[in-house]
């Protein structure tokens, strides 16, 4: 007499059969996300080594420099293609170059880097000819803009159900768990359970580091990341709603200059000129953040319109030093100066998380902790993928037979949770219940190949 299997069997099969299918969708995504951000993280050490003939300078002996209105000047000399100059970088070291954001003629836009002790002009560096940001846009969105984008919030989303989905599996049931095959991989009970350790194992290590790059690398997503900050700023955990003075802003921060991940979303004030002003000179803008504190890594953002004003970003290393500023382009005034300490909890939470998952707050020690988790989660998918090698049948994919998830309420309550909380995950879903209801159920071979 054929009996069903208990229910708790049940529900290991339907687990293991969403982790299956979720990681062999997801896996060359995310592979290609794990390689790119461990490059990434080393983004500084790269760039000064490429371009050090842009970047170092050998100082004077009397350590006098050109003013900014004067390399702003010398540079639009040199280089005659520039259209207009967009934002200004004073050097964050002794030996480091001034960087001019400049738009050209022929509608493209880069930098010049300028000698602050010579005036001379380093040379131009376009944007599309930089290898990091060609690196963190296949990164971020695959070089497919929107549509990558969404594909990557979705890789990362499905990520986090591999994790939580995956611990399930991995965690022991019985009541004095062994260590090997637990906590360390068994190296002597064949090659096919050590292969399955070697997955098993790492992921569990590796599971709450992983899961922290996955959430602060959403926040840069087009869709969750941006409803997180629509959230925080409603809640009162982004900007403090009187932080500037004057008129009521019309534009965004993110519209205008490149900012912190919490001052994205800050409205920027508008200058007056009811007097009749002409706008401040560069030299005493940069002298205002240099007066009130800034972090030397700043950059001053040039008014877009008339009634725009000077924005003064800095988004160094530790995000403690994040600072959004801003002047009105023609009385010198400071608007608003938004700092670290005026964030809201969430803000806080986020701007430093943000810094870890780039490898910068704790420097080295943090690169080395990102590059583990990457390293790691190429380990995972590899080992992931000759699992299943191993183990296919050849008549079917090799995941475990397709139990109604209807019938196990805590697992179909947990699955609306993501859905609820990553409304991409709820898309998906959808579409793979439409593809098994009209197509997989309706086609005995296809049935038959998913064990459906």
């Amino acid at each position: 007499m054929k009996t069903d299997p208990p229910r708790s069997l049940k529900r290991y099969g339907t687990v293991w059969r969403w982790h299956f299918y979720a990681g062999l969708i997801i896996a060359p995504i995310l592979l290609l996300l794990a390689i790119t951000g461990g490059i990434y993280l080393f983004k500084g050490t790269i760039e000064a080594s490429i371009y050090s003939e842009y970047y170092d300078v050998r100082p004077n002996q009397d350590g006098v420099t050109y003013p900014p209105s004067e390399l702003i000047a010398n540079a639009l000399t040199a280089h005659e293609e520039i259209e207009t100059v967009t934002s200004y970088s004073p050097s964050e070291e002794a030996t480091r170059s001034v960087a001019i954001g400049a738009s050209f003629e022929d509608g493209a836009s880069g930098t010049v880097f300028m000698n602050p002790y010579t005036g001379e002009s380093l040379g131009v560096l376009l944007d599309q000819n930089r290898v990091m940001e060609r690196l963190i846009e296949l990164h971020s969105e695959l070089m497919l803009g929107t549509f990558g984008d969404r594909v990557v919030e979705l890789t990362a989303s499905w990520t986090i159900i591999l994790i939580a989905s995956g611990l399930y599996l991995w965690w022991p049931r019985r009541s004095k768990p062994t260590l090997y095959g637990v906590w360390l991989p068994r190296v002597r009970k064949g090659k096919r359970v050590l292969v399955r350790d070697l997955h098993a194992v790492p992921a569990a290590w590796l599971s709450i580091g992983l899961l922290f790059f996955v959430l602060t690398g959403m926040l840069w997503t087009g869709f969750w990341g941006n409803g997180v900050q629509h959230l925080a700023t409603s809640t009162g955990q982004g900007y403090p709603p009187s932080i500037w003075v004057g008129d009521a802003p019309q534009s965004l921060t993110e519209d205008v200059a490149e900012s912190a991940w919490a001052a994205q979303k800050l409205p920027v004030p508008l200058s007056g000129n009811e007097q009749g002003y002409e706008q401040v000179s560069i030299d005493d803008v940069v002298t205002t953040g240099l007066h009130r504190g800034l972090h030397p890594s700043y950059t001053v953002y040039f008014p877009r319109s008339e009634t725009g004003s000077f924005t003064l970003s800095a988004f160094p290393d530790q995000a403690r030093d994040e600072a959004t500023m801003y002047v009105d382009q023609y009385t010198g005034a400071v608007l608003a100066d938004y700092r670290y300490d005026d964030y809201g909890l969430v803000g806080k939470w986020m701007a430093t998380g943000i810094t870890i998952h780039k490898g910068l707050e704790f420097g080295l020690l943090n690169q080395l902790f990102g590059l583990l988790i990457c390293i790691g989660l190429v380990g995972i998918i590899v080992s992931g993928f000759f699992l299943w090698r191993r183990r296919k049948p050849q008549h079917h994919m090799g995941a475990p037979k397709a139990n109604s998830i209807r019938h196990n309420r805590a697992l179909l309550v947990i699955l609306l949770l993501f859905a609820v909380v990553f409304p991409l995950v709820a898309l998906s879903l959808l579409v793979v219940f439409l593809l098994d209801v009209f197509l997989i159920q309706k086609n005995k071979r296809l049935k038959a190949f998913f064990h459906a």
